[in-house]
């Protein structure tokens, strides 16, 4: 297979949450399960009328018609504020160690991808089959998933990975993953948290993982593309 750009792998939207040490208060509508970790929702909940599947499919809709100039996925990201609309915001991050101080209103809940995949018609997948699965390919190739929030980890990891249903995008020129934008369609599959509104005050949320390939292991390929998130959170 051809490697795609690693720029698409991102992930990251984020901002996850509260615990013990500084949680909000605020209930989200449709959390009604208990998460192994404050804060935290679980799994099978639905924050504001959506399944977590559903919101991977807003938050990568979110990040494949986002400017190309001051993209989440990118160095040249300035404004958390940008494209953010409702109740829900998503942040994003680029591979290799990054750290980011953000400030958003009291009363968000955040939703991020801590490591994820998507692959898109308008990148050479034409069918939601190819597309699933080579999302998929690249997601079971996740290693070393961590998060914290304010130096709590985050529990069970491994049970928040989520495949979207194929959705409509349509991308700007240039856009994150191309130098052509346009309509397309696309299925992503990866590791997402949703939070609680964050507690009034500044909060650490450090997420990472790794996308881990070797020939001696049976993959066509050889290749590690980190990812390593801090962000500092001041909610107003």
């Amino acid at each position: 297979m051809t490697m795609p750009n690693p720029n698409r792998f991102i992930v990251v939207s984020v901002v996850a949450a509260l615990l013990l040490a500084g949680i909000g208060g605020g209930a989200v509508a449709g959390a009604v399960n208990i998460s192994a970790t404050p804060g935290v929702l679980p799994p099978d909940s639905h924050p504001h009328g959506k399944s977590y599947a559903e919101w991977s499919e807003a938050w990568w809709t979110w990040a494949m018609e986002f400017p190309l100039d001051g993209h989440p996925f990118t160095d040249s990201f300035t404004d958390v504020t940008a494209g953010q609309t409702g109740r829900v915001w998503f942040l994003g991050a680029p591979f290799d160690t990054h750290v980011r101080d953000v400030t958003i209103p009291h009363g968000i809940s955040l939703f991020f991808g801590l490591l994820n995949a998507e692959f898109s018609s308008l990148e050479g997948f034409a069918t939601a089959e190819e597309q699933g699965a080579e999302a998929r390919f690249w997601v079971d190739h996740i290693v070393d998933l961590f998060c914290t929030i304010d130096g709590v980890s985050v529990k069970d990891l491994r049970a928040y990975r989520f495949p979207s249903p194929q959705f409509h995008f349509t991308a700007p020129t240039p856009w994150i993953f191309g130098p052509d934008g346009g309509a397309g369609t696309a299925v992503a599959d990866g590791y997402y948290l949703m939070l609680t509104p964050l507690a009034t005050g500044t909060h650490t949320i450090h997420f990472g993982g790794s996308f881990h390939f070797s020939v001696a292991e049976g993959d066509p390929m050889d290749g590690d593309f980190p990812l390593d998130m801090t962000y500092h959170v001041t909610v107003k």
